[in-house]
C-alpha cells in the first residue's frame, strides 16, 4: 500500500477530476443513514465475497478480521459464524444498533476512553466488536493486528485526500501474512501496492442497475481485488 506510480489504461479509469475535490464530512456521513440514503448497503451480503470466501480465508481458523467503515454489513455475522473474530469502525451509531437488531444480536456498550465521545458496541458472544468513532481516531484505543481486511467500498467513500493516510493506517493494523480484499469500482488499486502486496483481481463485474441512470452514467463496473503480503 506504498505510494508506486501505475500505468493506467485511460479506458479503464477516465479522468476523475471531480472526484479529486470531492469532501464529505463525518456529519454528512450521519445524515445518510438518518435519512436512510444507505443504497451502498447490500440486505443479502456481498456476493463476489461470498463467492470468492475460501480464498480469502484458505482454510484458516479463528482469524482476526477487520471491517473498515463497516455500516451494518451482513457479512460480519458471516465471519463470525464461522468461529472468527470481526472487529469494525463507523461512524454512525444509528447504522452499528440497526446491524445487531437486524442480526438478532444481543450486545453492550462502553465508553472508549482513548476517544472522547466514542463508543464501543460488543456482541454478547463477545467475536464482534463495532467501535463508534472516525477510522482516523481509531489507532488510540490500540485494536490490535489483523489476519484479514474486508475493504468493501471504505477507500472508495473516503475523502481521496484521505486516501493515503487510511491506507497508512490499514498497513499498521496488519499481521505477518495478512491478506486485504478490496471491492472498488473503477478505482485502480495498484496505487496503494507497491512493493509490499502481490495483487490479484479476483473478478470484475458489470454492477450497473437502473438506478445509477439518474447518475447521469451509463456503466459502472466493480472490481475484487486480494492484497496478499510479499
Amino acid at each position: 500500500m506504498a505510494n508506486t506510480r501505475a500505468v493506467l489504461d485511460a479506458e479503464e479509469y477516465p479522468n476523475t477530476e471531480v472526484q479529486k475535490n470531492r469532501v464529505l464530512t463525518l456529519e454528512e456521513w450521519q445524515e445518510k443513514w438518518v435519512n436512510h440514503k444507505i443504497a451502498f448497503h447490500q440486505e443479502r451480503g456481498h456476493q463476489l465475497l461470498k463467492k470468492h470466501l475460501d480464498t480469502f480465508l484458505k482454510g484458516a481458523k479463528e482469524l482476526r478480521v477487520f471491517f473498515p467503515l463497516c455500516g451494518k454489513a451482513v457479512e460480519m455475522k458471516w465471519f463470525a459464524d464461522r468461529g472468527h473474530s470481526v472487529v469494525g469502525v463507523e461512524i454512525s451509531e444509528l447504522g452499528i444498533r440497526e446491524f445487531f437488531t437486524e442480526q438478532n444480536l444481543s450486545y453492550s456498550e462502553e465508553q472508549i476512553m482513548e476517544i472522547p465521545g466514542a463508543k464501543v458496541f460488543k456482541s454478547s458472544s463477545g467475536n464482534i466488536s463495532l467501535y463508534c468513532c472516525s477510522l482516523f481516531d481509531l489507532p488510540r484505543a490500540n485494536i490490535g493486528k489483523f489476519d484479514r481486511i474486508w475493504d468493501r467500498g471504505a477507500l472508495v467513500a473516503l475523502n481521496p485526500g484521505d486516501r493515503k493516510r487510511y491506507a497508512d493506517i490499514m498497513l499498521s493494523l496488519t499481521r505477518t501474512g495478512f491478506q486485504y480484499l478490496l471491492s472498488v469500482f473503477s478505482y485502480d488499486p495498484t496505487k496503494h501496492a507497491g512493493s509490499v502486496c502481490n495483487i490479484h483481481c479476483l473478478e470484475k463485474v458489470d454492477a450497473f442497475e437502473e438506478g445509477h441512470k439518474s447518475w447521469g452514467i451509463d456503466y459502472i463496473i466493480e472490481k475484487l481485488y486480494l492484497f496478499i503480503e510479499k
